[in-house]
């Protein structure tokens, strides 16, 4: 997101939120799934073959997308509930993949959501993956890589223990361990300029933990080896409901910003079809649905827009 939650207690706590997180989670967005488990799915996902494919749009196709019957899309599926694995540990799931689901049966084929590394995903797409679709808040640097059609809007939130123990401030961060997603604007520029506003005014350095996937940094939060941690909005809310109770939001979200879907930077044409794909779904009334299923219906945009002005 662009600048843009008693020992024994503790260590229950840890290991219990932690054998979660092994079977709920990779490496996909920027951030999530924590708190997954073995069994069937947490939750209807959206249905694709609701969702009639239009011939108007995949005549608009680029020669390099017609006739393809799999969509491949980049996601981190560490980022609950925009996307993570399910309980089976390997299906992706979420609002951002029933949104590509539903983008790929528009256009006449079936969305392929590959889990990556989330800093990995925009040098692939054009090669690996034909769409990242991963919580990218659009910013002036990755719109240099990529083309952007946005598709959600989400701001900056951050959380610490239940009560806050360690008496932590959003005024004071200095000296702090502060938990982030390696690759998100949480962490560059947000927690960075932050720790250098520290340095500067001679105060010690915010610790910056980076770590691949977000539900190590819940994790770790929840057994208090960091002081706080900072994500998009979804997700922090997401973390404080299933953590039962031993989280909390820490100030107010700040920096609302818009997310969007990344299509290679030279293919113009393709991302211009996305594009119409998703005004389309939002028309329709499929992309409130799916936002809905996620209770993540107050992030939804009026319309999407081919790489409007990063902010």
């Amino acid at each position: 997101m662009q600048i843009s939650t008693k020992l024994t207690v503790r260590l229950a706590a840890v290991a219990a939120v932690a054998a979660l997180a092994l079977t709920g989670c990779t490496t996909a967005s920027q951030d999530g799934g924590t708190e997954s488990s073995g069994g069937p799915s947490q939750v209807a996902t959206f249905d694709p073959t609701t969702v009639a494919k239009d011939e108007a749009l995949i005549a608009m196709l680029p020669a390099s997308m017609k006739g393809k019957t799999t969509l491949n899309v980049g996601a981190d599926t560490s980022y609950e509930p925009a996307e993570f694995l399910d309980k089976d540990g390997q299906t992706p799931i979420g609002y951002d993949v029933d949104i590509a689901k539903a983008i790929a049966a528009t256009l006449g084929m079936k969305a392929e959501v590959q889990t990556a590394d989330f800093s990995s995903i925009i040098p692939k797409i054009g090669s690996a993956y034909d769409l990242g679709i991963s919580s990218f808040t659009i910013n002036p640097e990755r719109s240099k890589a990529v083309n952007f059609v946005s598709y959600f809007n989400a701001g900056v939130l951050w959380a610490v223990e239940k009560g806050n123990p360690k008496g932590i401030s959003m005024d004071d961060l200095c000296g702090k361990k502060v938990g982030v997603q390696t690759g998100t604007v949480e962490e560059d520029p947000d927690v960075k300029d932050r720790s250098a506003k520290c340095v500067a005014d001679g105060k010690p350095a915010i610790e910056i933990v980076s770590l691949k996937n977000q539900t190590d940094v819940t994790t770790r939060l929840v057994g208090g080896a960091i002081d706080a941690m900072s994500a998009d909005t979804p997700i922090i809310n997401n973390a404080l409901a299933k953590t039962n109770g031993q989280l909390e939001t820490l100030g107010e979200a700040y920096d609302s910003a818009e997310q969007g879907i990344a299509v290679a930077k030279d293919d113009l044409v393709f991302a211009g079809v996305i594009e119409k794909v998703m005004n389309k779904l939002i028309d329709d009334g499929n992309y409130t649905k799916i936002l809905t299923t996620w209770n993540n219906q107050d992030g939804a945009l009026k319309k999407a827009v081919l790489n409007p002005t990063a902010g």
